[in-house]
């Protein structure tokens, strides 16, 4: 593992492959993967604080694109399962248990909202399984994207402000 985080902080080090790397990193964090692209960015304006604004979109593009990726993952499940339930249309129907009624009810809200909801997919723990169920949901993809990439940049300009100027 140390000879992994060597090599990866040794690609960081050079502007090219530092974005590269953070375009790679950027992507996994946007999975339901347990990663996050900030040290990546972190380290590459370390090495050099003159490519922030660049480095903020190559993080933007890569976090937005793996949110497109849950995106398709959901609608993706969503064909599936329908597929599933046509061939099981002659089963009895499910029982009504109260985290049923509280799944309804966060579907009913992101329905609500629409894709604006995707502002939201730059929360941890949250956002990542936001993009599936828009998705899922079958929102339009266009304007997920839109506002998936509005919520990430600001996400990374903020938190990238923050520890600047802390550290």
């Amino acid at each position: 593992m140390e000879i992994f985080f060597q090599n990866l902080l040794t690609n960081v080090a050079t502007p090219e492959m530092g974005k590269v790397v953070l375009f790679v990193c950027a992507i996994l964090a946007a999975t339901l993967l347990p990663l996050g692209s900030e040290p990546v960015l972190l380290a590459l304006l370390a090495f050099y604080p003159d490519l922030l604004w660049p480095s903020l979109l190559v993080a933007t593009l890569g976090n937005t694109l793996g949110g497109v990726i849950g995106w398709w993952m959901g609608y993706g499940a969503h064909h599936a399962i329908d597929k599933v339930r046509s061939r099981k249309a002659n089963q009895s129907p499910a029982n009504d248990s109260m985290s049923d009624r509280m799944h309804l009810r966060a579907l009913q809200w992101l329905e609500k909202l629409g894709p604006k909801a995707c502002l939201l997919s730059w929360l941890p723990g949250v956002g990542d399984p936001l993009c599936a169920v828009a998705g899922w949901l079958k929102m339009p993809l266009a304007a997920c994207t839109f506002y998936m990439a509005i919520g990430k940049f600001l996400r990374y300009l903020l938190m990238t402000s923050l520890l600047l100027w802390v550290f």
